[in-house]
């Protein structure tokens, strides 16, 4: 069997079975949640949009954010899924809802992360870094990847083998500051070995220990950087919206 085989094994039968129905509509939710709260919350900041519902707010002031809502939701679905371990359709709705509440939570991540509103600010930008990891997690699951297939019949060393050359070119691509690409190589071993052999980010292990300062591949490597970071970052504007500039005194309440 070929490491490509071992890497990737897709079912023959797409959501035949519960358990893969469960995983495709807790990532439906978890996306459809998402998506519509980010829709919710550039239409509040946007001026020209007066007929949109506000933020929540008691009669106190305090600002409800939708996070609240999402932990609510994870909860709720958790607990009726470990107490009554339900058959379909029931296993499905709270797979459904157990997603509506992660794309709700992921949302603010920023906020878990500096426990603060940062949600326009460019700090904000670490939920979008968030979704983006948890979409390409659940999304290798629910197509049916995984680092080393099931039930493989072939000899241990050559599983031991496969699973050494798709996890060493996902480290070097990790020490290359290609974290992104390392974790898609986990999935999709043809990713990280183009990450592994391309120029190491100029702030990563590899670079300092291997780049020399003010050398050639330095100044490739700090050129390639800025290139993809204006792209990811226009990537992420496009996602999640434009943050507010840092010199703002003000930062709006940014939805439920």
């Amino acid at each position: 069997m070929s490491i490509a085989e071992i890497s990737i094994q897709f079912s023959g039968d797409f959501l035949a079975g519960e358990d893969r129905r469960a995983a495709f509509l807790l990532l439906a939710g978890f996306l459809a949640s998402f998506a519509f709260i980010r829709m919710s919350t550039r239409l509040m900041r946007s001026p020209k949009v007066t007929w949109w519902p506000g933020s929540i707010k008691t009669e106190g002031g305090l600002h409800i954010h939708h996070l609240v809502f999402g932990i609510v939701l994870l909860m709720l679905a958790g607990f009726l899924e470990f107490a009554f371990q339900p058959d379909n359709p029931w296993l499905e709705i709270l797979a459904a809802t157990f997603g509506v509440g992660m794309g709700l939570t992921l949302d603010e991540f920023a906020l878990w992360l500096h426990l603060e509103d940062v949600y326009w600010a460019e700090e904000g930008r670490r939920s979008i870094d968030a979704v983006i990891v948890a979409t390409i997690v659940a999304g290798a699951v629910v197509i049916g990847a995984a680092p080393l297939g099931e039930g493989d019949t072939d000899s241990v060393v050559t599983i031991a083998v496969a699973m050494a050359w798709v996890l060493g070119f996902a480290a070097i691509a990790a020490l290359k500051g290609r974290y992104w690409a390392a974790l898609v190589g986990m999935f999709l071993p043809p990713v990280g070995w183009v990450a592994a052999i391309r120029l190491a980010k100029p702030d990563s292990p590899w670079a300092r220990r291997r780049y020399a300062d003010r050398g050639r591949k330095l100044t490739q490597a700090t050129a390639r950087a800025a290139r993809s970071g204006r792209r990811y970052h226009r990537w992420q504007e496009l996602i999640g919206g434009r943050p507010t500039p840092a010199e703002s005194t003000t930062r709006p309440h940014h939805g439920a």
